[in-house]
């Protein structure tokens, strides 16, 4: 199966989330927040440096919970910058 390449939004948006969890972990250890959040360090290292732009969903949920962020605060931290548009096909198809 290959994968479709990221546009450039879908890469800001992992670089985002990165810099948040990196503020979000501070001085704390990176193994020790990766092991609360049930995940390997080289997971969590990748996810920071945005080396895996789009973690599962469950992962940044683990990541969340073991940094005290809300899934809300996430999301809107992440969101594209105002004024920007969103990539071709990334709008949610509806019914």
């Amino acid at each position: 199966m290959v994968r479709t390449p990221l546009t450039p939004e879908e890469r800001r948006r992992g670089e985002r989330l990165g810099e948040l969890l990196r503020e979000a972990r501070g001085g704390r250890s990176m193994v020790a927040i990766a092991a609360s959040a049930g995940i390997s360090a080289e997971t969590l290292r990748k996810i920071e440096t945005g080396r895996a732009p789009t973690p599962a969903f469950f992962t940044v949920a683990a990541l969340a919970g073991a940094l005290g962020l809300s899934m809300d605060e996430l999301l809107t931290r992440c969101e594209p910058v105002a004024g920007t548009l969103p990539a071709p096909g990334s709008l949610p198809l509806t019914a």
